[in-house]
């Protein structure tokens, strides 16, 4: 018997090592190339590289007039994951403002608890440990916002207090009305503000909430975007030192720069100067 004869296999007219599909290639390959580069320059904000947190909701009274308001003016998962990453993008988004500022607590859960109780809302670490968060919402605070606000309102406030589970405190030694004033500030840059809000440079500047909110604005704008960024960072770091801590961010000591956002706001219609 004689052997088989082998045939080699004919090639296609334009295959693997024809000059058509070498040029076909290589531009393909050019392209990808292209397409990595530019996605590996472009911005990634934090919230893209962050997992979001075990979100709960709890009614504990759901006869209470507050809670339908709440559950047909929000859908509870959007209103939370939407806030988390606007929170994360205004406080740990890219560019960088030095190393270790996008570090992110590790913040594992959020309970989101409506109740009965005085006052509007306040965040607490949970029984398990301070990376699993609880925010405390009145029912009987739901019960009073007008219909056609509730929707903004309770984005507001949820907005608020998720930012406590997510910025630094000095190690427990930053003023409260600072701690407060970044979580009405992430609020106001949301467009969130409730239309009682007004700037007001009476008082001191670490009043908390809104006042201190707009100072912090007020503080952005002059200094450029990501002053706030800079404020929790440095918190994350270092425990807060007054006179240190804002002649570092800013060049000048706390009291000038409130004194000139007074002056900026006599020219500013319907703002509070002070005196």
């Amino acid at each position: 018997m004689s052997p088989a004869v082998r045939r080699p296999a004919p090639e296609p007219e334009d295959g693997p090592c024809s000059p058509q599909q070498q040029q076909q290639d290589q531009q393909q390959q050019d392209q990808q190339q292209q397409d990595q580069q530019q996605q590996q320059h472009r911005p990634q904000p934090a919230a893209d590289k962050v997992p979001l947190p075990k979100l709960r909701l709890e009614v504990r009274d759901l006869a209470h007039p507050g809670a339908p308001l709440f559950l047909d003016s929000v859908n509870a998962t959007r209103c939370l994951t939407t806030a988390i990453a606007n929170l994360l993008r205004l406080l740990y988004t890219t560019p960088p403002a030095g190393p270790g500022s996008a570090t992110v607590p590790p913040t594992r859960s959020v309970t989101l608890i409506l109740r009965d109780m005085s006052g509007v809302a306040y965040t607490t670490g949970s029984d398990l440990d301070n990376d699993h968060k609880e925010i405390h919402f009145s029912l009987s605070y739901l019960e009073g916002i007008p219909a056609a606000r509730a929707a903004r309102e309770i984005a507001g406030v949820v907005t608020h207090e998720l930012v406590h589970c997510y910025q630094y405190d000095g190690f427990g030694t930053c003023p409260g009305g600072l701690i407060e004033g970044v979580a009405d500030w992430v609020r106001l840059r949301c467009g969130l503000a409730p239309p009682h809000w007004v700037r007001d440079a009476a008082g001191s500047w670490d009043a908390g909430y809104q006042k201190t909110a707009y100072f912090l604005d007020y503080l952005e704008g002059r200094f450029g975007n990501g002053l706030v960024r800079r404020v929790n960072e440095k918190l994350r770091v270092k425990k807060y030192d007054e006179a240190a801590f804002w002649t570092e961010l800013t060049g000048a000591s706390v009291d000038v720069l409130w004194k000139a956002y007074g002056e900026s706001l006599k020219t500013t219609p319907g703002a509070n100067g002070g005196s």
